[in-house]
């Protein structure tokens, strides 16, 4: 087993654009990556992308939604290293938009598993590993549409757009991220959004077709801040690039 790494890193939903960028960045600061994804060849693939790169990279095979799926990808990470520096809950599903005169409980049910429960099964799995680190920090990826503020204000198009799941998932990544991060003091619990809320830009990616205005390397700007914070870092707190964003 491999204990003396400086820094390690998993990544959820990392074998395409904002996990996978977040990957290559760390990885090109010599990190070691875990490489989380839910589809094992694809994870692969993106693996031998990076390490053809010359990125410490392993691919685990995780789908956030299943337990014996993160109790393996757990094991997978234990032998390879003895502590995890940075979590990064990356894997999200954007759902549908369906009105909420139409919506159902099936309608919310798979986009909570991924984004709300999620985050709690890979998170719980990884805590021992996580302790084990000298200052362990988790990067909880969020959305300004999980933000009230924005939400509630008419000049941000997310104010016009009636759906239920996206929307209140990332509100309950948001209260997940503080919670944590005042159970546990000794790790660094921040929640990000890849967009810019004062612009209203977000970052283009497979989940929004590619329309978005900001790259996937602007959008994990913040990914990356937060990994990289130091011991005295924050902790309970949501940002975009550009800086706080309210809740």
């Amino acid at each position: 087993m491999e204990t003396t790494h400086a820094n390690t890193v998993l990544v959820t939903g990392a074998n395409k654009g904002l996990g996978l960028e977040t990957a290559r960045r760390l990885g090109a600061e010599g990190w070691k990556v875990l490489l989380g994804s839910r589809d094992e060849a694809r994870g692969r693939a993106a693996a031998e992308k990076l390490a053809a790169d010359g990125v410490d990279v392993v691919p685990v095979p995780l789908d956030v939604t299943d337990d014996a799926s993160v109790a393996a990808a757990e094991r997978l990470v234990r032998e390879h290293t003895g502590h995890l520096d940075v979590l990064v809950n990356n894997a999200g599903a954007p759902g549908t938009a369906v009105h909420p005169a139409q919506a159902t409980v099936a309608d919310l049910a798979p986009v909570f598993d991924v984004n709300v429960f999620g985050i709690v099964r890979v998170t719980h799995a990884f805590l021992p590993l996580l302790q084990a680190a000298d200052h362990p920090r988790v990067v909880n990826v969020s959305s300004g549409g999980g933000a009230f503020s924005v939400v509630t204000d008419p000049g941000q198009a997310v104010s016009k757009m009636h759906e239920l799941a996206y929307s209140t998932s990332k509100a309950a990544v948001n209260m997940l991220t503080v919670r944590y991060a005042q159970a546990f003091p000794e790790i660094k619990f921040n929640a990000v959004t890849p967009g810019e809320v004062s612009t209203g830009k977000f970052a283009a990616t497979d989940m929004n077709m590619h329309r978005g205005q900001l790259t996937v390397t602007e959008g994990t700007d913040v990914f990356v801040k937060f990994a990289l914070a130091g011991p005295d870092g924050p902790t309970g707190t949501f940002e975009d690039r550009l800086g706080p964003v309210a809740w």
